[in-house]
């Protein structure tokens, strides 16, 4: 049986950990700016169109065709289109803020497991700006957390 499906306290503090999360007054904002865009076919519509785009002229690009300035400006205008929809900037701006606090909560969780013991700001903020942890992260692996 694995020690998370087991009541334990690591189990009681992580649920807490989620309806912390779940309640927390910017989260709810997130949700709703994230809602409130996948219920706006207009907006979704628009979204995939720019994306659609974009991948179109970066694949391109990296096969070495020039691009034409008309297909440039075209997508230009589609993307500040775009930054201009309030809804779909909204939903763009929560879905980075999102993926960041993931990342950052991922970030002490994983050092935590690493170290042993909780990690100080100083360390995040250094695991942070070097693209990774000490441990099988770019800061070289190999148990040097120990």
């Amino acid at each position: 049986m694995s020690m998370l499906a087991e009541r334990t306290s690591i189990t009681s503090k992580t649920r807490e950990l989620c309806e912390s999360i779940a309640t927390d007054e910017k989260f709810l904002k997130l949700q709703a700016d994230v809602e409130k865009f996948l219920n706006d076919d207009i907006a979704k519509l628009q979204y995939q169109t720019v994306h659609e785009k974009g991948e179109e002229l970066h694949h391109k690009q990296h096969a070495g065709v020039e691009l034409g300035a008309a297909e440039i400006k075209a997508f230009e205008d589609a993307r500040d289109a775009l930054f201009e929809n309030k809804t779909a900037a909204n939903f763009m701006d929560a879905q980075r803020t999102l993926e960041s606090m993931q990342k950052e909560i991922g970030k002490y969780i994983s050092m935590t497991l690493e170290l042993g013991r909780v990690p100080s700001e100083e360390e995040i903020a250094e695991a942070q700006n070097s693209g990774g942890g000490c441990c099988g992260g770019s800061g070289g692996g190999g148990g040097c957390c120990s």
